[in-house]
């Protein structure tokens, strides 16, 4: 069992920043991949979540979905068991809860948080 617990989220205001960092504790060696994924408001099925960025634990390239390129930045922390979302250049389409999730693969998401509320203004 893996256990995740997200923080950092606010509201700010278009191109302003904010860190989400995602605390993970319990068997996490299980899992082989981390993520952020997001639900925007008005989308509250779980198959509407967006993938924002995942990141392999052992290392290699982040992936990022096309629409946060180049503003967001997701790293972990192997010694912590901490995974970070570092957001820059915040849109109002930014908006949204967002979540950690950990797997395997990249592809198959066992774990979820709670979410953190992120709320962009313009």
């Amino acid at each position: 069992q893996v256990h995740l617990v997200e923080s950092g989220g606010g509201s700010v205001q278009a191109g302003g920043s904010l860190r989400l960092s995602c605390a993970a504790s319990g068997d996490i060696y299980s899992s082989n991949c981390m993520g952020w994924f997001r639900q925007a408001p008005g989308k509250e099925r779980e198959g509407e979540r967006e993938g924002v960025a995942t990141i392999y634990t052992g290392g290699g390239s982040p992936v990022y979905a096309d629409s946060v390129k180049g503003r967001f930045t997701i790293s972990h922390d192997n010694a912590e068991n901490t995974l970070s979302l570092q957001m820059n250049t915040l849109k109002p389409e930014d908006t949204a809860m967002y979540y950690c999730a950990a797997g395997h693969w990249c592809r198959e998401w066992n774990y979820w948080g709670q979410g953190t509320q992120v709320t962009v203004s313009s």
